[in-house]
């Protein structure tokens, strides 16, 4: 009894230590912050800009309010994570979590600060620029115009406003995509804590996450819009569709994940969907008219026609314009196998859903929604592979049928091929090389096969338990 209080008293003792520390650096931290900006508004209201240009440089092919931008949110991080500390909000239940969080903040952060000339915001810019100028969409712009629309209420910002403005919301959104991505997971049946490993480990090392976030790309709305539709469904009929009619209108392939909802037979659902992608496509009408919209079918009939090749477009559009002419194949007979070939993964991809819903491969058991959540991961591969144009980014896309893989793997050969897969997708830097850029056209067709071979499955994985048991013996969950 008197080494149990003795014990007791000395964990009293050093936690009362500690807190007393961590509130030293929080109370450090704000007293930092509070004289830097005071610093900064009294050398401003003495001197204007021209005093704020003698304490602050830029760098040599960086950008000034992108190094600012990424300088102030790794400090206010700092910030943030000392509170959560002291205030004792992170345990052992969320630590891995959180850890997961600040690493992956913290090193983007870091990697972005250092990027000179971000691509495809200008498109953004441009396409927003030409309805103010009530000038037809430039045909780089292949999108339905309401992420045109907008950006056209920041375009008067200019370059470098546009630029911070969609830099730092592509921040937010790694935020949000990082923790949808984890409760995606644990919805299909992940631990906690595993779902807070592999999530951080697959954001931290991942070509499509670089580049979409290099080229301040929509994609991580899009993904975030995507799976809060999935999470949100059956309990929040109507904001599930109107998440998902959302994201069709930024970029229209995740039409095809329609599908799914539809085999839940859920005739709300669709009505709402139907419904919010109608209101949705209004708003362009009443800033713009109609034009953009016929602007967007004139763009996508120029794409159709298009016969140039690019090796960082990993699309079977692409492959094949490429490789006709070492076969003597001409241009009808290119598109035919184009054509062909988005046929035949049409095919592949709805034997593929129907097996996984009726083995229910991912999600065994589970409340509403367990149709669509074993149909939708299969049609992430159609969506991606069936698009006139793939680029490299495209990949995080497919992130989803990945990831659940990974608990129904069981024979070294599927492991093997899997990770070959995994390598060409996201691990692989892009570069134009062929045929070897093209990995990331082959890569999920690999993984719609693993889908296939996992329906027949009754168990999850060996390595997959043992690793469920060990990070429950690390850190158990409290109920």
């Amino acid at each position: 009894m008197l080494v149990s209080c003795v014990k007791y008293n000395d964990f009293r003792s050093r936690n009362y230590t500690m807190k007393k520390y961590l509130r030293i650096m929080l109370a450090s931290w704000l007293i930092v912050t509070v004289l830097v900006v005071l610093s900064l508004v009294v050398i401003y209201l003495r001197n204007g800009q021209a005093g704020l240009d003698l304490f602050i440089q830029q760098w040599p092919l960086s950008s000034l309010p992108i190094a600012l931008a990424s300088t102030a949110l790794t400090w206010l991080g700092l910030g943030v994570l000392v509170y959560l500390v002291f205030r004792e909000k992170i345990n052992a239940q969320n630590a891995l979590t959180f850890a997961g969080l600040f690493l992956i903040l913290f090193v983007y952060l870091n990697v972005l600060r250092e990027r000179f000339r971000y691509g495809d915001y200008h498109y953004y810019l441009e396409a927003a620029n030409a309805l103010i100028a009530k000038q037809p969409l430039p045909d780089t712009y292949i999108y339905l115009p309401l992420w045109a629309t907008l950006v056209q209420f920041i375009a008067p910002l200019g370059d470098e406003g546009v630029l911070l403005i969609l830099w730092l919301l592509n921040i937010v959104f790694l935020f949000c995509f990082y923790f949808l991505l984890q409760r995606l997971l644990e919805r299909y049946g992940f631990s906690v804590h595993l779902a807070a490993i592999v999530t951080t480990l697959f954001l931290l090392v991942n070509t499509p996450l670089h580049r979409t976030l290099g080229y301040v790309q929509v994609n991580l709305l899009v993904m975030v819009l995507i799976i809060g539709s999935m999470l949100l469904f059956p309990k929040r009929t109507f904001i599930s569709a109107l998440l998902l009619a959302f994201a069709v209108h930024l970029k229209t392939s995740p039409a095809v994940l329609v599908l799914a909802f539809l085999l839940e037979r859920n005739w709300r659902w669709l009505i709402w969907f139907g419904v919010g992608f109608i209101l949705i496509g209004l708003f362009p009408i009443v800033i713009n008219g109609i034009s953009p919209y016929y602007d967007f079918f004139t763009n996508i009939r120029i794409l159709a026609q298009n016969t140039n090749t690019n090796f960082h477009d990993t699309s079977f559009d692409s492959f094949l314009r490429f490789a006709a002419p070492f076969f003597h194949i001409n241009p009808f007979g290119t598109k035919i196998l184009i054509y062909l070939s988005k046929l035949l993964l049409g095919i592949g991809t709805i034997l593929v859903m129907v097996r996984n819903v009726r083995s229910q491969t991912f999600l065994r058991e589970g409340g509403g929604g367990a149709i669509m959540l074993n149909a939708i991961p299969s049609l992430f591969i159609l969506m991606t592979l069936a698009s006139p144009i793939v680029w490299d980014h495209h990949g995080i896309f497919v992130a989803i049928p990945f990831l659940l893989l990974l608990k129904w793997l069981h024979s070294p050969a599927e492991w093997t091929w899997f990770s070959f897969a995994y390598f060409l997708e996201f691990i692989l830097p892009s570069f134009d090389f062929f045929p070897w850029s093209f990995g990331r056209l082959f890569a999920p067709i690999i993984v719609l096969v693993l889908m296939w071979v996992a329906a027949k499955r009754d168990e999850p994985s060996r390595l997959f338990a043992r690793a469920e048991a060990w990070f429950a013996n690390l850190a158990p969950v409290r109920a």
